[in-house]
């Protein structure tokens, strides 16, 4: 069994030297630092950046190897105690959550981080701590005009927009979790009720990422959607003159305003088990929690700072600001379960 996982760990560490491009110095500083193992499911130019400026900063050398949130999960498994990864990094509390079911996470007791990020954006454990945020909001095509009707989640289920609603099947994470929050807010029966109501309302079968969403409401071929934050504003921060004009033919609702608040998810990153290199780890996370790290997130990829007193100047900020909802994101992987459940029996496919 042990040399089943030693050969398992030997092919990460032979992966990490494939796709390790960041930190590569080989000076004596740099090496006396030592190192720290990324596995990343996050895809952003901008994230390289944030490598090269760590080492950089701190002369510790960033091995990272990339791949979908769940593929990771399951290969720091199959790896056990002789995993080579020191940090996950990841996209959705829904996915942090199933790294944690999955035991993979270790305690982190840092007071840098428990001063710089707000409670409802960390694991009380200290299991994984919130990176950066995207808001869910709902958008409409401008040329048919806003819908009365339409100011929150709930009204999405009104009578008024039937066959006028397009969204992403119900077995995306985005919407797992944002069924996740409607059930920890109100209720299972009252999000399956919201749920059905939705469904009678869809203008087509769920299908698509939310950048097809955009575009089908853009064209008209659906009036309303469900979508983050950061998809719309590549289209705002865009050179292209194509993408701008598709931007400004969208109409933007932060929902539950005055309520609840926009429903909120996060990227995030937790220290893992068998970390080998645990100290670099946290110093790792810590140094996320940066202001010119927060920037590279904010700027660099249209998301929002998870440090509140970080400003950014991104176009995401340009599309206004708005109350977000300020339930704990571990909530909206506690009630993935159910939620998955309650999209079933909506019929919500």
């Amino acid at each position: 069994m042990k040399k089943r996982f030693l050969g398992v760990a030997v092919g990460a560490i032979a992966g990490f030297s494939i796709l390790a491009a960041c930190g590569e110095k080989t000076d004596v500083t740099v090496k006396d630092a030592g190192e720290v193992n990324v596995y990343s499911s996050r895809h952003y130019d901008t994230d390289l950046a944030l490598y090269d400026d760590f080492t950089e900063k701190t002369g510790i050398k960033i091995n990272r190897l990339e791949s979908g949130a769940d593929a990771l999960i399951e290969r720091i498994q199959n790896e056990g105690e002789y995993s080579p990864a020191d940090v996950l990094v990841t996209v959705d509390a829904g996915r942090l959550w199933r790294a944690e079911e999955a035991g993979i996470l270790s305690s982190v007791d840092s007071e840098v981080l428990r001063e710089r990020l707000p409670e409802y954006l960390r694991h009380e454990d200290g299991l994984w701590f919130g990176l950066s945020k995207r808001a869910r909001i709902i958008i409409y095509n401008k040329a048919a005009g806003k819908p009365d009707v339409l100011n929150n989640y709930a009204d999405l289920a009104a009578p008024e927009l039937k066959g006028k609603v397009c969204v992403r099947s119900s077995s995306n994470i985005y919407n797992i979790s944002l069924m996740a929050s409607l059930v920890a807010t109100e209720g299972a029966e009252k999000a399956e009720t919201w749920a059905k109501g939705v469904v009678d309302n869809f203008a087509r079968k769920p299908q698509g990422n939310d950048t097809a969403q955009i575009k089908a409401v853009a064209v008209g071929e659906c009036e309303v959607s469900i979508v983050n934050t950061y998809y719309l504003a590549r289209y705002l921060a865009s050179p292209e003159a194509a993408d701008n004009e598709l931007f400004n033919s969208i109409g933007i609702i932060f929902p539950d305003q005055g309520g609840n608040g926009t429903h909120v998810n996060i990227s995030g990153a937790g220290v893992l088990k068998h970390a080998p290199n645990r100290e670099n780890a946290i110093k790792f996370i810590e140094y996320l929690t940066e202001e010119s790290a927060q920037q590279y997130f904010a700027n660099g990829n249209n998301e929002y700072p998870a440090v509140e007193t970080v400003e950014a100047s991104s176009a995401v900020e340009a599309m206004g600001d708005f109350e977000e909802s300020q339930l704990n994101v571990a909530e909206l992987g506690i009630n993935q379960t159910e939620a998955v459940k309650v999209f079933d029996r909506a019929g919500w496919q």
